[in-house]
């Protein structure tokens, strides 16, 4: 990243005709809707601002830039709002400060020119690109060094593809094996668990892949990011990420 002190807002725009009372007048609709949803609590956001934006992911950095987690954007709009956050924006190796009234102003721009590289959500006055990134603006806090051992980053760390077969299924399709059964001292750790389809599953039964003459796809282990993002930052969209992702201290929950 080229700079730890990034100029708010960047340069603007010439010719450009801002309505102050509409950025105002949104703002005003956001931060009244959003009002009870800094904790995951649902208030009447989705009649206000429209579209797929609302489900896209926004990643989250500390203070210092180190990046702390992934958060629907519904709650980084909860964030920048109520001024917790800044927009980070990051274009040809740059990265570049926002607040929510600065990046209404180029919102106009992003769509006649890169509306096909962001989500979009749609408010009562203007048309909002989803961030990409946001920056807490009073959390100086480290992230957690450890990936959270759960259904779905084991499922994502598998790529839904059965450990055992080989072939892929959707999520409803699939469950999680004990490759040591827990009947003879097996574990729930990452080296001990994979993503099997029901079938396969049934034929292991309460056995060691030996015993059940199975083999796996690839041998279980502990990922050193989190699996989801791994998968994330294989989409065009989300590579702005990269330059705040450091293996040193990169791990980062999804909530």
């Amino acid at each position: 990243m080229s700079s730890k002190h990034p100029a708010r807002g960047g340069k603007k725009k010439p010719g450009r005709q801002i309505d102050p009372e509409g950025v105002a007048a949104s703002r005003h609709v956001l931060e009244e809707d959003l009002a009870d949803d800094l904790e995951n609590g649902p208030h009447g956001f989705a009649p206000v601002l429209a579209g797929t934006g609302l489900t896209a992911k926004v990643l989250v950095l500390n203070r210092l830039y180190m990046a702390l987690r992934v958060i629907p954007a519904k709650r980084a709009f909860s964030l920048v709002c109520r001024d917790l956050a800044e927009i980070i924006h990051v274009e040809d190796g740059q990265h570049h400060a926002f607040d929510f009234a600065s990046w209404t102003e180029v919102s106009e721009f992003r769509e006649q020119f890169k509306a096909d590289q962001y989500d979009w959500v749609r408010t009562v006055r203007l048309d909002i690109p989803v961030p990409k990134v946001i920056r807490l603006l009073g959390y100086d806090r480290l992230p957690e060094q450890h990936v959270k051992l759960n259904r779905r980053n084991l499922f994502a760390r598998d790529r839904n593809q059965c450990q055992y077969c080989g072939h892929f299924f959707p999520t409803s399709e699939l469950s999680i094996d004990h490759v040591l059964p827990r009947a003879q001292g097996g574990g729930d750790t990452w080296e001990n668990l994979v993503c099997s389809c029901v079938r396969c599953n049934a034929r292991k039964g309460g056995r060691t892949p030996e015993q059940a003459r199975m083999s796996y796809i690839r041998k279980p282990v502990r990922p050193k990011r989190n699996p989801l993002i791994t998968l994330r930052l294989g989409q065009q969209k989300y590579q702005s990420w990269k330059a705040f992702l450091d293996n040193a201290y990169w791990s980062v929950e999804l909530r």
